[in-house]
């Protein structure tokens, strides 16, 4: 997997706290902007948080480039609409040698890994076989329409692909830039930093995590899973581990 941060918003934090004091002040942005140095917007954000005021962190946005994850890691990460998602094509990109996920829990285990990696080249050959079948058959159909060869080739390519990509596993690794607000990165950590998220999406989410705090500490500083600001929230199914994550999390860097 690899994460990596594209752009966020600029100085996010003190983006946020202007926005939130305009709320309250008489006065217009460009006093405020002014007047809010480093330490008066690390105060400001604090007390929102502490508050639970969190509509102005809608105004900062953070941007992940996403590479060597799953499309089943995407059917969850898309769950999370307030977000935006630009998606390696399977229509546009073929996926003759595609790259795929082997889950940890069949890594460790010789016999699983064997029998997933031989599932893995049987799909590969699959998607392989039935992609040229459709490739002839919808050229020969195109040819036929009147379209020159060049063009046929084309359009015939992206049919074939469109019907072939049926046969891919969940495994098949997939790209992805998203783009969230800092109020559903809340949420998000929330729900899959946690120990009973899938394992996948956890790596995932606590990779974005570590990346955001570099940037603004004080604005993640009590991000995370729900345990990180008070009690576990999974009650009988809780991992049982609220003091070990709340320390890693508040450590994160």
């Amino acid at each position: 997997m690899k994460v990596e941060l594209l752009e966020h918003t600029p100085n996010p934090e003190r983006v946020i706290a202007a926005a939130a004091k305009l709320c309250y002040s008489a006065v217009g942005v460009d006093d405020i902007m002014e007047k809010m140095t480093p330490e008066k917007t690390e105060s400001f954000i604090e007390m929102l948080s502490s508050l639970g005021h969190e509509s102005p962190v809608e105004h900062v946005t953070f941007t992940f480039a996403i590479e060597g994850v799953s499309r089943s890691l995407l059917a969850q990460l898309t769950r999370h609409r307030i977000a935006s998602f630009s998606v390696q094509s399977q229509r546009y990109v073929a996926k003759d040698n595609f790259e795929y996920i082997i889950p940890p829990e069949i890594e460790k285990i010789p016999e699983a890994r064997e029998l997933f990696i031989e599932a893995m080249e049987n799909d590969r050959e699959t998607y392989k076989r039935l992609n040229d079948i459709l490739l002839k058959s919808h050229e020969q159909q195109l040819l036929a329409e009147g379209k020159d060869e060049k063009e046929a080739h084309k359009a015939a390519k992206k049919k074939a692909n469109e019907d072939s990509r049926y046969v891919l596993s969940n495994a098949c690794d997939t790209k992805i830039v998203m783009t969230m607000n800092v109020r559903s990165l809340y949420n998000f950590f929330r729900l899959r930093c946690c120990q009973r998220a899938q394992w996948e999406i956890r790596e995932l989410a606590t990779e974005m995590l570590r990346l955001v705090k570099n940037v603004s500490p004080t604005l993640f500083k009590n991000a995370g899973p729900g345990c990180v600001n008070g009690a576990c929230t999974e009650g009988t199914m809780s991992c049982g581990k609220a003091k070990e994550m709340r320390e890693y999390f508040r450590s994160l860097k």
